[in-house]
């Protein structure tokens, strides 16, 4: 197996960001997972919507759409992507919250980031809309199911 190199250091040890404007514009898609576990009674308000701050899923929902557009904003040698299409399917499965981002864009870095972005970001508003009844719940398993597109093609977990 072949040493591969991290691309977000130079050769003297610095970190920096990757230029990419001589890589081609293709569609990329990235597809991530994780999952919010609670308590089996926070689980059954959630989903009868009696938790006092609103619609949680609806809310997380838009919270990760909203953090897959801003992910460069929070990871710092990120390029600000022009995204095609966000999705975030929030269900509840026993008691947790089982949370899918599928990120697209047309251009020339993946949107692997956007999609782990999403997932984190809905699981923290999950977190955040249901701590009042619940503070012991555990945010885990985030990670990256799927990329597809650029140089480097497609990669599935």
């Amino acid at each position: 197996m072949t040493q591969k190199k991290l691309t977000h250091f130079d050769d003297a040890g610095a970190a920096h960001m990757v230029d990419v404007g001589a890589k081609a514009e293709t569609e990329r898609v990235g597809i991530a997972s994780g999952s919010i576990t609670m308590l089996p009674a926070t689980a059954k308000a959630v989903k009868a919507g009696q938790i006092g701050k609103g619609d949680v899923l609806g809310v997380a929902r838009l919270a990760g759409i909203q953090a897959a557009k801003r992910t460069a904003d929070w990871i710092p040698l990120c390029h600000p992507l022009r995204l095609t299409g966000v999705d975030v399917d929030l269900r509840i499965e026993g008691n947790a919250v089982k949370i899918t981002a599928t990120v697209r864009a047309f251009d020339r870095s993946g949107v692997e980031m956007e999609a782990l972005t999403a997932v984190s970001a809905a699981a923290l508003t999950v977190y955040d809309m249901c701590k009042a009844i619940d503070r012991g719940m555990v945010i885990g398993e985030i990670r990256l199911d799927e990329k597809r597109g650029g140089k480097s093609g497609a990669w599935k977990r």
